[in-house]
């Protein structure tokens, strides 16, 4: 199926790029320059954090989004004109969020959760589904993915895995959306927040501001939505360490690592978002916690040991097509 005019180029032999998100990414990169020159010069500070803060840390989010779904755009084999129209309507969403998180912090606001009155109504709701076609568009380009047959394994499982994962992180992001029971007794036009067990605002981590005191569910939805990125570069990662350990230059090797590494990563997801609805700050974990935790990664590293020693001879009966190829390790991920 023949795709939009320039709509995608190809840089380098098996990498192909989404151009509309190719140009969010570098939209966000001045933004987040223009952010850091604000966190600078501008003094304000806006439900207790810097002006500035919020539009950098979406800035660098949506930047690292772009550049991997123009990615994975790029592997899509079948639906190609489906998978670039999505594509472009994720950029047209994200640029929608991006002016009026700036636009809020230029007008000495704030952009989230703000119904204090109908145009910030108005602007919140447009966020609301902004976020929607966000989420939406890397839904079917996921789906599109799992049609992928053939190609390594282990960078397939990378792609799949972090997608799923992903968007599970993107979800987590609307159990901050409703009223709190302390909004709705003490009503000031505020629907919605980041932290649980008190209020937005309190002691937080330098600029990321997570909850130091509390439980905060940004922690859980950061750490999901990055596996977009973390799994595949884990696969570019084992890849370069095959080339010394023997036990993993087989690609279905390699998959089953990144199972475990899937699993691992899930299962973290997890824990923290328990303990962020549980109203316990993650620089302040219960012993519960923190040992499951260590257990979890103990497990996850005692499986991979296994895995490895129990394959230490390269399966050189299975080759490695390259049907769903990642870029080189340094390229854009």
């Amino acid at each position: 199926m023949s795709h939009p005019p320039n709509a995608v180029r190809r840089p380098q032999a098996g990498v192909a790029w989404h151009i509309p998100l190719l140009l969010l990414s570098a939209l966000m990169a001045v933004t987040g320059l223009v952010s850091v020159v604000g966190l600078v010069i501008d003094p304000r500070e806006i439900v207790g954090a810097p002006a500035w803060a919020k539009p950098l840390k979406f800035s660098i989010s949506f930047l690292l989004y772009a550049l991997t779904l123009s990615w994975l755009i790029g592997q899509v084999r079948s639906a190609r004109r489906l998978a670039w129209w999505l594509g472009t309507a994720a950029a047209v969403a994200v640029v929608v969020e991006m002016v009026i998180i700036v636009g809020a912090v230029v007008a000495d606001t704030t952009s989230h959760f703000n119904v204090t009155s109908p145009f910030s109504t108005t602007l919140w709701g447009i966020m609301a589904i902004s976020i929607v076609v966000v989420w939406l568009a890397t839904l079917v380009v996921a789906v599109l993915l799992f049609r992928v047959r053939g190609g390594d394994p282990a960078r397939s499982t990378a792609i799949r895995a972090g997608v799923v994962i992903g968007l599970t992180g993107l979800a987590l992001g609307f159990l901050m959306t409703g009223p709190t029971a302390a909004q709705l007794d003490d009503w000031h036009g505020i629907s919605g927040a980041h932290t649980v067990g008190a209020g937005d605002g309190g002691p937080g981590l330098f600029l990321l501001g997570w909850s130091t005191v509390a439980g905060d569910l940004r922690v859980p939805h950061f750490v999901g939505m990055h596996a977009l990125q973390l799994l595949p570069i884990s696969a570019i990662l084992l890849e370069a360490v095959a080339r010394r350990v023997p036990g993993l230059q087989s690609p279905r090797v390699r998959c089953r690592v990144l199972r475990v590494l899937a699993a691992l990563y899930a299962a973290i997801l997890s824990v923290l978002t328990l303990q962020a609805l549980a109203g316990q700050s993650v620089v302040h974990p219960s012993p519960e916690v923190l040992v499951g935790s260590v257990a979890l990664v103990l497990l996850a590293a005692l499986s991979i040991l296994v895995i490895v020693v129990r394959s230490a001879e390269p399966d050189r009966g299975v080759p490695s097509p390259a049907s769903v190829a990642l870029p080189a390790p340094g390229g854009a991920s």
